[in-house]
């Protein structure tokens, strides 16, 4: 009788390349709205998917959304109407590897180039000498760090608003186990597992350079300020609101409903948007 792992070899085989001709499920509605919504800009031979709506009139100010892992920019479908009526110019791009953009393999995945990609962005739209708000959520909490420790940066930006600073817990050794959001979660991961395994050693990367992305934190001239929910297992509460206190007193904070979880922009729109336009209005 064959060893029993000859036979599980046996049968792996055909059933992953089944799993990987299976086509990919069909766009909902909603999201083939947002493609269709949106446009296209190469970075590096890749094409990147943003979405630039221009909002309220008399305003000139700029907002640049920044989505988290493993999802896209559509997490901020829920409150982009409210953030046309205050801004001028709303602005969200998928990062390679996720949503509607490029997923390349092999690929080195990297919040450097993620950052890159969104100066890229800035400077295809022409906002290259303007003011621009940060709003960013998660994974793109740490391409936002890496921003703000690029010395330019803090010349566009007028404030950076951060909803999860997952990095900053594990930067001063404070490192909860890391958990996917659920119910939230809008986006199927990339169907490559390649592609997700490599994107997802931005954990990694958030421990080799903890010192660069915490440092430029510490050290930013720029407001922040953190909509938290209390339920998030990501960041729990209340160890993670007394560490971030402690290592940026500087910034504001706004809490959340109890029931409010990782992904508070989803879950309580409305709250989060009152939150977040409380904080860009008090300048």
């Amino acid at each position: 009788m064959k060893e029993w792992w000859v036979q599980v070899g046996l049968l792996s085989v055909p059933l992953l390349a089944v799993y990987l001709h299976i086509p990919p499920p069909k766009l909902s509605p909603a999201l083939l709205s947002w493609r269709s919504s949106g446009s296209y800009f190469i970075y590096k031979d890749q094409n990147i998917f943003y979405r630039d709506s221009t909002g309220a009139i008399g305003s000139s100010d700029i907002v640049v959304l920044l989505h988290g892992f493993p999802t896209s920019s559509y997490d901020w479908c829920k409150i982009w109407e409210g953030l046309t009526q205050r801004f001028h110019r709303v602005i969200a791009l998928d990062f390679v590897g996720f949503g509607f953009s490029d997923k390349p393999r092999p690929h080195r995945y990297s919040i450097f180039e993620q950052a890159s990609i969104v100066e890229g962005l800035v400077r295809h739209l022409g906002l290259h000498h303007q003011r621009i708000n940060l709003l960013s959520h998660d994974y793109g909490d740490t391409v936002a760090q890496e921003l703000l420790h690029r010395r330019d940066w803090e010349m566009w930006t007028k404030t950076l608003v951060t909803l999860q600073i997952c990095s900053l817990m594990s930067f001063q050794g404070f490192s909860p186990k890391r958990t996917t959001p659920g119910s939230s979660r809008r986006h199927h991961p990339p169907r490559n597992n390649r592609v997700f395994f490599s994107i997802l050693q931005y954990i990694n990367q958030r421990k080799k350079h903890r010192d660069r992305w915490v440092g430029a934190l510490m050290s930013t001239s720029v407001p922040l300020h953190l909509i938290y929910g209390p339920l998030d297992p990501v960041n729990p509460h209340p160890e993670f609101l007394q560490l971030y206190k402690k290592v940026l007193p500087m910034s504001t904070v706004s809490v959340l409903d109890d029931h409010i979880s990782h992904y508070p922009q989803l879950e309580d729109p409305t709250g989060f948007l009152n939150a977040y336009l409380n904080f860009i209005n008090s300048f």
